[in-house]
């Protein structure tokens, strides 16, 4: 395959590669960046592999910083952007599960992309257009599967994580996975256990996101890698899964407070499980308060009153793009959003009078009792029993 024009993020790229052609070396892009300019999709990253060694790239070019250099990757800053070149090398064994022992530098394309995981992210391109394709990837975009590299086992026992990006990538392009790629994943499910969380973190997002989230899950479960995610054994039933995958066949997520709500907050988990499960990932504060304060809404939305609603207005983007996703019945949804959209403050600051002011004109006193009395305001300005209204406070005040 050849291509006479190519995105301009690889076009922008071109005179890195041809200088260390130049050089009497070889360069080509590699990875993802080729796969996604063959789909057509939009390219995101733009990796460099090179038979030139560290030193030797440093010498070819004038601005370069040794971002993994122990690895054989150096940042090329001479066009301005920054592009990493990685040399092409083997890995030793994988005595973790997740990092080589050691890499070897070496001369040959083939033999890096070897070592790459599947045969849609091992394609190379020249300079000149030509697209390098040693294991059949090709035909296996053609077929929509995504394949191992080589033995599948091997790949999957040196860095376990395949396992999860081979989920990924399928409910990202919409592939199924290739058989013996599948035996394998079975066979390998509890490797997943030695891997960072972090990193399976990262790797479930992209699953949950993706066009094909719903195979995504199912495939979870099929191969019994659920069994082996972070979080207590059993806490997330294969049924939930399931259940989910459903949702997530129509719509998907878009952002990642909501993909943790629907995973996590549409389990029918107690709060200390929940708070559990979010902890077990590792997941940031942001997460972990939007599913904590929308979990209870999103598993009965029709027993929302309006001060639930008002308590976490301030997530409504999230909540009502989650109770969409899950298909909640329209008229629940209808009257979350008018409920939301119609309240008569959002925040106790948009309150006609506040405590200091009450304090001042004498209507309260420093203390307890005039955190109870603001509560009661904001309550029954809230549920529209109480205009917001500096007199109409001023005179409920009184009569408290």
């Amino acid at each position: 395959m050849h291509f006479d024009q190519v995105p301009s993020e690889l076009e922008a790229a071109k005179p890195i590669l041809e200088k260390i052609n130049d050089a009497g070396f070889e360069a080509y892009f590699v990875g993802g960046c080729v796969r996604d300019m063959i789909l057509g999709q939009a390219i995101h990253d733009v990796d460099i592999a090179s038979s030139a060694y560290p030193k030797e790239i440093k010498e070819i070019f004038q601005k370069t910083v040794d971002t993994g250099i122990q690895h054989g990757t150096v940042m090329v800053l001479d066009h301005g952007e920054g592009y990493e070149i990685t040399t092409f090398r083997t890995e030793s064994t994988y005595t973790d599960f997740r990092r080589p022992d050691s890499v070897t530098f070496v001369r040959s394309l083939s033999e890096d992309l070897k070592r790459r995981d599947f045969t849609i992210n091992a394609f190379a391109l020249a300079a000149n257009g030509d697209v390098i394709d040693h294991f059949d990837g090709l035909t296996d975009l053609k077929h929509k599967q995504i394949k191992a590299v080589g033995v599948a086992h091997e790949r999957f026992t040196e860095d376990a994580l395949r396992m999860m990006r081979a989920l990924r990538f399928a409910s990202k392009l919409g592939f199924s996975i290739e058989e013996k790629t599948r035996d394998a994943l079975k066979d390998l499910a509890p490797n997943l256990e030695k891997i960072a969380i972090e990193r399976i973190q990262v790797e479930f997002e992209k699953l949950l996101m993706g066009q094909a989230a719903g195979d995504g899950l199912r495939d979870l479960v099929d191969v019994d890698l659920l069994s082996h995610m972070p979080g207590e054994a059993g806490m997330m039933s294969a049924e939930h899964v399931l259940h989910l995958a459903k949702h997530l066949d129509k719509k998907q997520p878009k952002t990642l407070p909501v993909c943790w709500l629907l995973y996590l907050g549409t389990a029918g988990l107690s709060a200390d499980e929940l708070q559990k499960e979010l902890h077990s990932y590792k997941l940031s504060r942001e997460i972990m308060g939007t599913v904590t304060r929308l979990a209870p809404i999103v598993q009965a939305p029709e027993k929302a009153t309006v001060w639930d609603l008002y308590r976490v207005n301030d997530l409504s983007d999230a909540l009502v793009e989650a109770l969409a996703i899950l298909e909640v019945d329209e008229a629940v949804r209808t009257r979350v959003r008018e409920t939301l959209s119609s309240l008569a403050i959002r925040s106790p600051r948009e309150l006609a009078l506040n405590g200091g002011q009450l304090i001042k004109e004498g209507l309260a006193t420093p203390g307890p009792a005039l955190g109870n009395l603001l509560k009661q305001i904001e309550h029954a300005v809230v549920l529209n029993e109480l205009d917001n209204d500096a007199e109409a406070i001023r005179a409920f005040t009184k009569e408290a």
